[in-house]
């Protein structure tokens, strides 16, 4: 398996040139560029086209993308136009906040959908099933930004449960017990909605695993020896209905890291998809660069983790 995942990283470099390529020619397709929001009647045009000039944006493109790849492999991505500050670590500061909130975020997800999942195929057909299967649907109806913005109004501004932005209060010193646990108290409502948005689909998989799984011949014929029901469900049925949820879990802890576009915004959490929508606005290339090959690189490693966390789960797969 070490040989496959090794030949894995190796492919995923010509597919990281090719998305370099696309993410360097899309960007300089955006219209204007970081300097075009400081002009105004009183701006001195001269002063302007200096600043243009010292950034290298009157160099050749090929110039300016093999220059923005040699930095890349020093872990150089350049300055951010917008907070001048060096983008590697403005990056860094962003991803430790979603980290934690990705962290949550999947123990929430997982702590609720399987128990729902196991409950529906379990009990096909009963009125907890039907519950669970409507609770489904609603959830895959609402949009991220209606019910993220329900709750932040609800919990947020009218109950006054949960603050309603930041990551951190400030006065808190790092490292105690009350800023981990400020941390924490400002991640937990993005991670209850960001939750309860990804249970849908990790319900109805489960759900249908189960249910094809009790028509098995394997679970008939462990039924006829006496096993108890318990058993057969902790011991055949959820060990193999688990492979799909196995399947999307690398994707699942991948597509968290690379942050949430609506959720860190609308709650005003300083993460990296706060951060990706700043940049847009500001047009400072080299932040949306370097992100987007970051989101880039988190997904081909999706594969590669539900892969392997595939083969975890069922000793009978390997990759080949």
């Amino acid at each position: 398996m070490w040989k496959t995942i090794v030949r894995r990283f190796l492919i995923m470099i010509p597919q990281l040139f090719v998305l370099s390529v696309i993410i360097f020619v899309l960007a300089k397709f955006m219209p204007g560029d970081p300097f075009t929001g400081l002009i105004t009647p009183q701006t001195d045009p001269a002063r302007i086209a200096e600043l243009q000039e010292k950034a290298g944006l009157h160099d050749p493109v090929h110039i300016q993308y093999l220059r923005w790849m040699g930095n890349a492999f020093q872990g150089d991505f350049g300055l951010s136009y917008t907070y001048k500050r060096d983008v590697a670590a403005l990056i860094g500061e962003r991803a430790m906040n979603t980290f934690w909130l990705s962290l949550l975020s999947v123990i929430l997800l997982y702590a609720i959908a399987i128990p729902l999942g196991i409950l529906a195929g379990r009990y096909q057909n009963s009125r907890l099933d039907k519950a669970i299967v409507l609770y489904s649907f609603i959830t895959y109806a609402i949009p991220t930004f209606v019910l993220a913005l329900v709750f932040l109004f609800l919990f947020g501004y009218q109950l006054e449960w949960f603050p309603t932005k930041g990551s951190v209060e400030i006065g808190y010193e790092p490292g105690t017990l009350r800023y981990f646990w400020n941390k924490f108290y400002h991640i937990l409502l993005p991670a209850i909605t960001y939750a309860i948005l990804g249970t849908t689909g990790i319900i109805q998989y489960l759900r249908s695993e189960i249910i094809d799984a009790k028509a098995m011949d394997y679970v008939r014929t462990a039924r006829s020896k006496g096993i108890p029901m318990r058993k057969v469900y902790s011991k055949h049925i959820f060990r193999n209905s688990l492979l799909p949820i196995a399947a999307f879990l690398g994707f699942t802890i991948t597509g968290l890291l690379g942050g949430s576009i609506f959720i860190e915004t609308i709650f005003g959490y300083p993460g990296m998809g706060q951060l990706f929508v700043s940049s847009i606005s500001s047009r400072d290339y080299s932040v949306i660069t370097a992100l987007v090959m970051l989101f880039g690189f988190l997904a081909l490693l999706g594969s590669l983790l539900s892969d392997i966390i595939m083969s975890i789960v069922d000793p009978r797969i390997r990759i080949e």
